[in-house]
């Protein structure tokens, strides 16, 4: 089996979402500070960070869009862990990708990993303008065809270009995470994979980076 990592790297300074503050990081223990702690030349370094949930690679709950959604916390792992996956691959150029994309795809229980091929814009002014995202109408075919989960390595699953955000409603309002800002999706067969996005047990929150990965067969 082989582990593929489809998540971007968190560094202090850098900007997920453009108008939403980049992650601090600090040490809130240095190494240097620990050692008069500790005994047998032993020494710890506890860092501080300070970010929005929004930041990397992340998940949405329901919890996100709608205060009496499912928040992280609550999520079954079933809805997160060890999915089977299938990647669809928007057409080339296609900003807007809708529910014929989908056509003949059985995504019943499987997490929908929507390759658009965006993610070569990670970290440039680029990335935030004019991105692919998923049409209401697409949102609404993988509600009806049960799709357990839906990624986007696309700086955002909506059109941000307008202030409505019907995927996000659609799905999360249905129970359906998203994972935002993915990458590698071209490292993944078309089927076969299992997929992974599991955040942390948080309590009243509804978006967190996750470490997304898949297993795939060698």
């Amino acid at each position: 089996m082989r582990l593929i990592d489809l998540s971007h790297r968190i560094e202090a300074g850098m900007v997920t979402y453009k108008g939403l503050p980049a992650p601090l990081v600090c040490d809130y223990l240095s190494r240097q500070d620990s050692r008069a702690m500790y005994d047998g030349g032993a020494e710890f370094a506890i860092q501080k960070i300070e970010m929005v949930g929004n930041t990397g690679t992340y998940l949405d709950s329901p919890f996100h869009r709608y205060a009496d959604g499912t928040d992280l916390a609550d999520l079954p792992l079933e809805k997160l862990a060890h999915l089977d996956a299938v990647v669809v691959h928007a057409r080339n150029g296609e900003m807007a990708v809708g529910a014929d994309v989908f056509d003949g795809v059985d995504v019943s229980g499987r997490a929908v990993l929507v390759r658009t091929g965006w993610d070569r814009h990670w970290r440039t002014d680029a990335y935030f303008e004019n991105h692919p995202y998923l049409t209401a109408a697409a949102a609404e075919l993988l509600v009806n065809a049960g799709a357990a989960l839906v990624g986007i390595d696309s700086h955002n699953i909506d059109d941000t270009r307008g202030r409505e955000r019907p995927v996000h409603t659609i799905l999360l309002g249905r129970g359906i995470p998203i994972c935002e800002h993915m990458t590698g999706l071209d490292r993944l067969p078309t089927q076969g994979a299992r997929f992974y996005a599991v955040p942390p047990k948080m309590v009243a929150v509804g978006t967190f980076p996750v470490r997304a990965f898949a297993v795939i067969a060698d």
